[in-house]
């Protein structure tokens, strides 16, 4: 195992943590920890390596399937107490990445640190029904793909990512996991506020932050810290956090959280949004929301994981309801411009929907069909109410695009839809399934009885394939070609 450099002085005394450590980082620590030993079990921690999760993505395989089918592994999985989808992973070869065992591969289950697993668990605590959810810094995607398992891609989750480089790496991860009612958007989030007034049963605000919860994995983490820093991105964090609640119903949830430590950028913004709004806003504690969760419960009600509390990555979760209405904010200046999509045809959604269940792509009522030039998509219902009031840029699955002799099946679509029975598909050997994933195509050890089959690997489906003479044309999507070791 590869150690950084702070792991490399798991024994460094307290004395001594300045030299690791930003002085005013090391008050603010001291000012938020109740005395000298939990601020030295802090220092230790900090030092330590990070253990590993992950969470079981319940889209596609329930906890005790996915138990039994990953048993034969030299895995030693230690459930994590706020999620019942989480474990800790502990493996004896790590040779091979996470990220390339098959069962990652076909979006089984996700690798996500325990901490960052508290927020949707909180939400959805307070509020199991929710048919509109916004994740307003959704990037890469790991409390989306939570959300989209907790809502069972019922409803929508409006997914808005800020950076440009991430929106990539979000869609990515919501089509692996199969999700098919989100809506992403690529916004300053300050903007749902004013754009979107009242359109939320629930709201996740996971504030960008300096990040200080992140040191076991980072040992630059604080590399660029400041307290004048700080500062600044508490300011950006009240904009955002004034929006979400804006954009949020009465009676909703919101839940605000962070990977940073300092109460500047925690409490004192939540402070500032009780002030902002006496009459409006209530916190929901979170004290009970899972055995031992008191040992990081705040007078006020929050959640503030310090590292050696679950031996995790730092964490800040705080969880308000939104008790009344307050005054709009003013509208924005932009025109969102007219949406490129329209309706199907009765008949033609019916025709659709015949072609593509002779290829096993179902899908419930929960989802519509839209055409925009020769695309056809499948949109969640629940989006409707939002549409011509922000501009998205990719709303729920691509799932064909037409041509004279029928219709070319999209690869997320197939993901996320395909229910096949035995005689649509085929079943690919080990070596046969990491051909597929590098992009080759295949030739089979059985020849395959159907000229259009969706092929898969311990039953999970990878993509839809052709046969061509005596080979299987590889359909798997060329950016998601793998390279280096695979499962085998």
């Amino acid at each position: 195992m590869v150690h950084c450099r702070l792991c490399l002085n798991w024994n460094v005394p307290v004395s001594d943590a300045s030299s690791l450590f930003p002085a005013d980082f090391l008050s603010l620590m001291r000012q938020s920890l109740p005395d000298e030993a939990s601020f030295a079990q802090f220092i230790a921690y900090s030092q330590q390596p990070l253990r590993r999760s992950i969470r079981v993505n319940t889209l596609k395989i329930s906890v005790a399937d996915f138990l039994s089918q990953t048993a034969r592994y030299d895995w030693q999985l230690t459930p994590v107490p706020w999620c019942e989808e989480g474990f800790w992973i502990s493996r004896e070869d790590e040779s091979l990445p996470l990220g390339s065992v098959a069962e990652h591969l076909s979006g089984l289950f996700y690798i996500q640190e325990a901490s960052s697993m508290l927020p949707v668990t909180a939400l959805f605590d307070a509020q199991p029904e929710v048919s509109a959810v916004m994740d307003m810094a959704a990037a890469p995607g790991s409390k989306t793909t939570q959300i989209a398992a907790r809502m069972g891609n019922q409803g929508v989750i409006l997914a808005n990512e800020f950076s440009s480089s991430r929106v990539k790496v979000l869609h990515a991860n919501i089509s692996r996991c199969g999700v098919s009612n989100s809506a992403l958007t690529h916004f300053d989030a300050r903007v749902f506020g004013p754009a979107l007034p009242e359109q939320f049963d629930a709201i996740l605000l996971d504030a960008p932050c300096s990040g200080e919860g992140v040191i076991r994995k980072d040992a630059d983490a604080l590399k660029n810290w400041t307290l004048a820093s700080t500062h600044e991105i508490a300011a950006t964090q009240r904009d955002l956090l004034d929006s979400a609640f804006h954009a949020l119903k009465p009676g909703g949830t919101l839940v605000y959280s962070t990977c940073t430590l300092n109460q500047i950028e925690n409490q004192q913004v939540i402070a500032w949004l009780l002030e902002r709004y006496p009459d409006a806003v209530e916190v929901v504690a979170l004290d009970g929301l899972f055995e031992g969760a008191g040992q990081a419960a705040t007078p006020e009600g929050y959640l503030h994981v310090f590292p050696q509390m679950f031996d995790s990555e730092g964490f800040f979760v705080a969880r308000l309801r939104k008790t009344a209405s307050v005054e709009p904010l003013p509208l924005p200046g932009y025109k969102v411009g007219k949406l490129p999509f329209s309706h199907l045809s009765r008949k033609l959604e019916s025709e659709i929907a015949q072609a593509a269940a002779a290829v096993s792509l179902k899908w419930d009522a929960s989802l519509e069909l839209w055409q925009r030039d020769k695309e056809i998509w499948l949109f969640p219902k629940a989006v409707t109410p939002l549409l011509g009031k922000v501009r998205f840029s990719r709303i729920g699955l691509k799932l064909a695009e037409t041509f004279a002799k029928g219709y070319r099946w999209q690869h997320e679509a197939v993901i996320a839809l395909a229910k096949p029975d035995a005689a649509q598909t085929f079943e690919l050997t080990a070596a046969e399934a990491e051909e597929w994933y590098r992009g080759r195509d295949i030739y089979p050890e059985t020849e395959p009885t159907r000229n259009e089959m969706i092929v898969t690997y311990q039953q999970q489906p990878l993509g839809l394939a052709k046969k061509v003479g005596s080979r299987i044309k590889n359909s798997y999507p060329r950016e998601l070609v793998r390279d280096g070791r695979l499962f085998r």
